[in-house]
């Protein structure tokens, strides 16, 4: 496979070759760069709101870099000779130092993004822009990815660099690098693609049947994503539950109640309204007026317990269930708070309370 350089117009092979010695020379202080600015992200973002899987970097190689420059574009006349594509590399090129910043959902790219513009003292951020090889206007699909042109601020390592690079010039310390923030998932597609599409030997072993391959891979990581962001942001939610400074010490309205309820069982929803008064009335009846009350009696093993105690011939709704619960946890205490008096007549509830707490006793009793 013919490369870049190898069909570069030998009229424009001297200016190229320059330009690579030059960098061959200041790549040795242009790798202390690199790592200056990884040291720098690395610290920044350590023990903050959002921590990134890994922080990695790369200075281009040699060879990478010649294959680059000898890039050539179309002709501004029909007819003329191609035209390199970055002519003055050093001064148009951002991605000689480049930077990723790998994370786990897509929301934490935002944050990192924006953790990283506000150190103002360090990075002067001159671009910003979401790369998205398919896009939801097309409706098409690919791998998104944050990109950030960063300069740095005064950095000694980098007027090091600078004085390798041209000595007869006052070094300032500013350098224009790359900064990719994507999640793992993201990461690990582009990558793949890359090397396929992009760094494939021979251009000719390819098919059609490649790129459905891909968009459909990229179709199912962004579900795959979706799913784990919506994993994340329930598990913040019933998290919360507990916290008595803050919504674990929310008063239980029967709205609150219902929201709390499907969050934490959202497989057990059977009711045929939408009035979550009588669930109200039942913990309030025990002084469960606190959102982490309800949270604690849900527990998922206590659920499992009730089921088996009470071998529910269709599954409960919300309403029955919690009556279960509570009188698995309180017994004959439920029943007096709840059920009518012993000497009302009739008095179905306290029947049926008392017929279920005797299963549940007589279950209990099996366990032992």
């Amino acid at each position: 496979m013919a490369s870049n350089w190898d069909r570069l117009d030998v009229t424009q092979r001297d200016s190229v070759q320059e330009s690579v010695e030059l960098y061959e020379r200041v790549r040795p202080a242009l790798k202390l760069v690199t790592r200056e600015v990884l040291q720098i992200l690395r610290t920044m973002l350590k023990d903050t709101e959002v921590t990134p899987l890994f922080v990695t970097g790369r200075t281009k190689s040699v060879d990478s870099f010649r294959e680059k420059i000898a890039r050539t574009e179309e002709p501004l006349e029909p007819g003329g000779p191609r035209l390199l594509k970055f002519p003055d590399p050093f001064r148009t090129l951002n991605d000689m130092v480049g930077v990723r910043v790998i994370t786990k959902l897509p929301a934490e790219n935002a944050l990192v993004a924006n953790l990283i513009k506000r150190q103002r003292h360090l990075f002067d951020c001159r671009g910003d822009r979401e790369k998205d090889i398919g896009s939801i206007e097309s409706g098409t699909y690919g791998y998104s990815s944050r990109h950030l042109i960063l300069r740095t601020i005064q950095n000694d390592v980098v007027k090091n660099y600078q004085q390798v690079f041209n000595p007869e010039v006052q070094p300032n310390g500013s350098y224009f690098f790359e900064c990719q923030i994507r999640t793992v998932f993201a990461h690990a597609w582009s990558e793949i693609e890359h090397d396929i599409r992009f760094k494939a030997e021979d251009p000719r072993a390819w098919t059609p049947h490649f790129d459905r391959q891909f968009t459909a891979t990229a179709a199912m990581l962004e579900t795959v994503e979706t799913a784990f962001a919506d994993l994340h942001e329930r598990y913040e939610e019933v998290r919360s539950y507990w916290d008595l400074d803050g919504e674990g010490a929310a008063q239980l309205t029967p709205n609150r109640i219902r929201d709390v309820w499907r969050t934490l069982l959202p497989h057990v929803d059977r009711k045929v309204d939408d009035d979550w008064g009588w669930a109200a009335e039942l913990l309030a009846a025990h002084g469960l007026k606190q959102t982490v009350q309800l949270a604690g009696l849900l527990s998922a093993n206590r659920i499992t317990e009730v089921r088996r105690a009470l071998d529910h011939r269709y599954s409960p709704g919300p309403d029955r269930l919690l009556d279960d619960l509570l009188l698995w946890q309180y017994g004959t205490k439920h029943i007096d708070l709840t059920a009518e008096a012993p000497d009302a007549a009739p008095h179905p509830r306290r029947d049926s309370l008392l017929r279920r707490l005797k299963q549940i006793e007589r279950y209990r009793q099996t366990k032992k």
